[in-house]
């Protein structure tokens, strides 16, 4: 599983777009594709995202979620949960360039809210090789 694992690591670096996806209110799943920010390991995904967001409503009364992610043929699917994130000193230390195109007040803007996806379970198909479990 280990060597599984790093291959899957190694996928998520490759993805330059994940989707996440969120339970709304009437307890429908609502994917969306998001660019990840931050990646620590296989298992924690940072993004970013409008605080008035229906995902962000969603995880803040729900925080169940999942993932996937796929590259030629090879794919990850997860499920965990999310935090909502707002502290100043994160949203500064994460914050790209590029996000002023959303978020025109810079890092103190507000609307600039990170999600914080933390894996699970697992899903993992890579070179032919499958394995569904606890990560």
């Amino acid at each position: 599983m280990e060597s599984l694992k790093e291959k899957a690591k190694a996928l998520l670096q490759q993805c330059e777009v994940v989707t996440l996806t969120s339970i709304n209110k009437e307890g429908y799943p609502r994917p969306v594709p998001l660019s990840k920010i931050k990646t620590e390991g296989l298992t924690t995904i940072w993004f970013a995202t409008g605080n008035s967001s229906a995902k962000t409503k969603d995880f803040r009364s729900n925080p169940k979620a999942g993932i996937c992610f796929y590259k030629e043929g090879n794919s990850v699917a997860m499920t965990g949960e999310v935090e909502v994130v707002s502290d100043t000193g994160t949203k500064k230390e994460l914050w790209q360039d590029w996000f002023i195109h959303h978020f025109p007040k810079g890092p103190e803007d507000p609307e600039y809210i990170l999600l914080k996806f933390r894996g699970n379970h697992a899903t993992i198909w890579i070179d032919g090789q499958f394995v569904h479990r606890k990560v």
